[in-house]
């Protein structure tokens, strides 16, 4: 079957933009799980990536000395004086995915969105429904995403969702919510003490260092 990876970004985008809306000021700037961001910071750094191609991204990583951190707080520096009111209507302006985040048929656009919409919800105590098909995706797809180094800390485990029909890797097994296994993956600490299993532990050191 042919998964449309664009479509689900833009859904799952949407559905990010419908959340934020309902934030009052003070909860736009509580801190996220990405440290030291807040929860307009995030959205910002999102939105930072949508026009920049193959070239607009060499250039940015070139602005940070060839560090993915820098480079992103580059990209956020042109945002800071940006309201929430402007960071929705520009998170609204780009929610079919272009530039950088369609490479790999949008996988980057959809795993960027699912992630960073969670990390904004954890903080503020708002679980959701997140949708299946979504969720697979964005887990298949955290496992191989350079960025987040998700194979480095899956290596030489199982992980099996409970709650949905996924399973990943090989080894000693790490179970429990799909939501969770993908946080987990991406490196929140929080998400894997809600994870079972012999190779929870295993997970856990390598999510601290």
């Amino acid at each position: 079957m042919n998964v449309d990876f664009k479509a689900l970004a833009r859904d799952e985008r949407a559905d990010m933009a419908d959340f934020l809306a309902t934030l009052s000021p003070r909860e736009w700037d509580t801190a996220t799980l990405c440290q030291g961001w807040r929860v307009r910071d995030v959205v910002a750094h999102m939105i930072s990536y949508e026009d920049l191609d193959a070239a607009g991204v060499l250039r940015r990583l070139a602005k940070g000395r060839l560090s993915l951190n820098r480079a992103n707080e580059v990209g956020l520096a042109d945002y800071r004086d940006h309201t929430p009111e402007d960071l929705l209507a520009d998170l609204k302006g780009h929610l079919q995915p272009r530039g950088l985040t369609t490479w790999l048929g949008g996988r980057i656009a959809l795993l960027d969105a699912m992630v960073h919409h969670q990390d904004i919800r954890r903080p503020l105590g708002r679980p959701r429904d997140i949708s299946p098909e979504r969720l697979r995706a964005a887990l298949s797809m955290a496992l191989v995403a350079p960025p987040i180094r998700g194979f480095w800390r899956a290596r030489g485990l199982r992980l099996v969702a409970t709650d949905l029909d996924w399973s990943g890797g090989r080894g000693q097994l790490v179970s429990g919510p799909a939501e969770s296994l993908l946080m987990a993956i991406a490196g929140r600490p929080g998400a894997v003490q809600q994870l079972d299993g012999p190779g929870q532990p295993t997970l856990a050191a390598r999510i601290r260092r």
